[in-house]
């Protein structure tokens, strides 16, 4: 096998980790001996063991000699573990393949140099771009405080998201859901508007076979207290944060706290609430990875506001047509067509009968 067919089992284990090991970075680790792997582990959470130590532990004696394959550059200072460096260097690894450096300043590089400078060889850059986008939120979070956004919406292929008497269930298909699933696996926070709240009476939870992460926190906007608290967004599946204003009554943001939820009142930004005050506030609680599944209002408050790393669209081999039936980004909107927001494409696909479109906001805009 080739060093990149190594690399993609080990970015492999390392998904394994989505919902457990957040604030730290999800990792995959493989050592391979003559050909053949001989350990592979990845990380499980914090205080755990670091993936390179589970798949060291699991290799015993027979990492003598042998090639570590990681997604993420080895650490080579102590926090709640020991350095990674130092268990690579007993273990007597001849060769270390690390696909990307770790975006941590504390580490950045000196894993590689702390190697290197024990006589180990270091291969770095193989599936650097997968391995990168695996940790994106990691990486903005750690490097700015914030977290990354993914927007996520569904449409009809004429770009609506309910018919014009607002019904919207179900735009698409199964396997379309299904995945959105596996981004709210992703998520440590899921953040819908009051409008949507209200239409669709969302639980907001991750309903896969597979994934057996913590329940991502779910976040809801409302600045003037028009969600009642009795929908599934305050039942007992996952934790409940709303955001709310000094608009919303005393009487709504009690009966919230009542139900359990958690109350965080936010300056509001003239309209609603400060959406970029919220994800300083969502930062401040290690949350790496936000989803915005609101409608097309609380969208173009994150898209304006430039809160918004990428779009996850699903489009629906349907029309609705409607001039009242809502778009899928409504707000004022940018004109002219020169000052419209820039994308990249960054894949096209068929997910059953549906389309998933994925892209990154340009981030020099």
């Amino acid at each position: 096998m080739s060093d990149e067919a190594y690399m993609e089992r080990a970015i492999e284990l390392a998904r394994r980790g989505r919902g457990l090991v957040s604030p730290n970075p999800m990792v995959g680790s493989i050592v391979v001996s003559n050909g053949s792997i001989v350990g592979e582990g990845f990380h499980e959470g914090p205080g755990l063991p670091h993936a390179e130590v589970v798949a060291l532990d699991q290799a015993a004696a027979r990492a003598r000699g042998a090639t570590l394959f990681t997604s993420l550059e080895p650490c080579d200072h102590y926090g709640r573990t020991p350095p990674c460096t130092e268990a690579i260097v007993r273990s007597g690894i001849a060769r270390v393949v690390s696909a990307a450096r770790d975006p941590n300043p504390v580490v950045d590089g000196q894993g590689v140099r702390s190697l290197r400078a024990r006589g180990v060889e270091v291969l770095e850059g193989i599936l650097e771009a997968e391995a990168q986008r695996l940790n994106a939120g990691f990486a903005k979070h750690v490097r700015t405080g914030m977290p990354f956004v993914i927007w996520k919406a569904a449409a009809s292929l004429d770009g609506k998201v309910a018919a014009r008497d607002g019904s919207s269930r179900w735009i698409t298909g199964d396997a379309a859901r299904a995945d959105v699933h596996r981004l709210r696996a992703w998520a440590d926070a899921i953040v819908v508007g009051a409008g949507t709240a209200l239409a669709d009476d969302p639980e907001l939870t991750v309903r896969d076979p597979d994934y057996r992460g913590r329940p991502p926190i779910r976040v809801l906007v409302d600045a003037r207290g028009r969600v009642g608290p009795s929908g599934d967004l305050f039942d007992d599946q996952a934790p409940t944060l709303v955001a709310t204003t000094e608009l919303a009554p005393a009487k709504a943001r009690d009966a919230w706290r009542d139900a359990g939820a958690e109350v965080l009142v936010v300056e509001t930004d003239g309209e609603g609430v400060g959406l970029t005050a919220l994800m300083c506030d969502l930062g401040k609680r290690d949350v790496q990875g936000v989803l915005l599944e609101g409608g097309p209002t609380l969208a173009w408050s994150a898209v304006e506001e430039r809160l918004v790393d990428t779009i996850v669209l699903y489009l629906s081999p349907k029309l609705l047509g409607g001039r009242d039936a809502p778009t899928v980004l409504e707000g004022r909107g940018f004109a002219p067509i020169g000052q419209a927001l820039p994308l990249r494409i960054r894949s096209v696909e068929r997910v059953g009968e549906d389309l998933r479109v994925e892209a990154d906001v340009h981030g020099d805009r």
